[in-house]
């Protein structure tokens, strides 16, 4: 049966990574960002790791966090957070007639954490093996993006549970409380991205290019 959603992921994606496409995030980024989408999609389409690359200890500060800096840098995409007062008028009222108008100032009413890469109304999060907690920063700094109407979706790259016999043979270490898809999908199943539309994206073996499927 066709499945419309390869209208707007490509195969190569499909390929190689596990996918998960939440409040249609992919026919947005498609329709309403083409040209982020398109830059976005040829970086994944380079992104190669090799076993080397994998044993490698360290989290986001590792080599295979900066394959995809090195990227996205050239293509003027850039870390982002942001930040900002709440103003507040309270008007206060006898009958019909405004008999005063109150302002507030909330400092740093929002102070959302940094994203990784954002360009227009695109922003994109890579997150290989930190502690889970990240994702609730990530979904938050997303959210909060979103509703401030800066961003239109967020693509959220992470390592598939489909590593798991890479790590294994690999003898590295790999605890159930680090970013991986499961701890992902569970916060945005339980809705902490809010309204913005997300595509989580998995790391699976078929971007090892040495590992024998």
């Amino acid at each position: 049966m066709h499945n419309p959603i390869t209208q707007f992921i490509p195969a190569s994606i499909f390929d190689r990574f596990e996918v998960h496409n939440i409040r249609h995030a992919a026919e947005l980024l498609a329709t309403a960002w083409p040209t982020e989408y398109r830059e976005l999609i040829g970086a994944l389409d380079e992104f190669q790791l090799t076993l080397a690359d994998i044993s490698k200890p360290g989290g986001n500060e590792s080599d295979i966090h900066k394959m995809l800096d090195s990227t996205l840098y050239r293509l003027d995409w850039r870390e982002a957070r942001i930040r900002g007062d709440l103003h507040i008028s309270i008007e206060t009222y006898a009958g019909k007639r405004k008999i005063g108008n109150e302002k507030i100032r909330r400092e740093n009413f929002l102070d959302g954490h940094k994203v990784d890469f954002v360009k227009n109304g695109v922003a994109f999060d890579f997150e290989w093996n930190s502690k889970d907690q990240t994702f609730d920063r990530d979904l938050y700094a997303l959210r909060a993006f979103h509703e401030c109407g800066l961003i239109g979706a967020g693509v959220i790259l992470t390592r598939s549970a489909e590593l798991n016999p890479i790590f294994d043979q690999l003898g590295k270490v790999r605890s159930s409380s680090t970013t991986w898809m499961g701890k992902l999908l569970y916060r945005l199943h339980a809705g902490r991205a809010g309204s913005c539309p997300v595509l989580a994206l998995g790391i699976t073996p078929r971007t090892v290019s040495d590992w024998r499927l």
